[in-house]
């Protein structure tokens, strides 16, 4: 006998909501330096991991604070990406993030604003999104991947610092092979 026989008739049976756990890092936290995020998925088919960086390096906006807006907004990114529609519960360490997402802080920095307001409206096409915050003990990977993007971000630009050395050209810069290169 299957198992939705021993339901009432017309019971609703409500799918689990997806779980989301995010972080952002920023070394240093005030700006200028390297912003990353990590996000993870859990529920409907949807389990997924991620990490990456939110800004520029050395970006005014490699701030702690963008990168955890960055890690939410990625996240449900990736549920928009998947045709995904439900419940999904937003779990974070960052009470800023949070409570501004609940409704419960105003958004009073200005470069914070365009931020809050994309994440609210990818909150909007997924459906029933819950904001809550978690202790930092309680999100452990998403802080793994987050610190684990910073790592990365660091050994690349310690990589292109030592190619800059050996070839004397920085990254990016124009080739004077090219034609290009500085006016002398």
């Amino acid at each position: 006998m299957p198992d939705d026989a021993e339901l009432p008739r017309g019971t609703v049976v409500e799918p689990l909501p997806v779980r989301v756990h995010f972080d952002g890092a920023c070394e240093p936290a005030r700006g200028g330096g390297i912003a990353t995020y990590g996000f993870v998925v859990e529920g409907a088919d949807l389990d997924h991991e991620e990490f990456g960086l939110a800004v520029p390096p050395g970006s005014e906006r490699a701030t702690n604070n963008v990168a955890e807006y960055v890690a939410a907004t990625r996240a449900l990114e990736y549920l928009v990406s998947r045709g995904f529609r439900g419940t999904v519960i937003v779990l974070g360490d960052s009470q800023l993030v949070v409570r501004q997402m609940a409704g419960e802080y105003e958004v009073r920095a200005e470069h914070l604003r365009p931020y809050h307001e994309h994440l609210g409206n990818l909150a909007a096409r997924v459906g029933n999104v819950r904001f809550d915050w978690v202790p930092r003990e309680e999100n452990t990977r998403a802080d793994l991947l987050s610190k684990r993007a910073i790592s990365e971000a660091r050994q690349d630009a310690s990589l292109r610092r030592r190619a800059e050395r050996r070839t004397g050209v920085a990254a990016g810069a124009a080739d004077p092979a090219d034609g290009g290169g500085a006016a002398r």
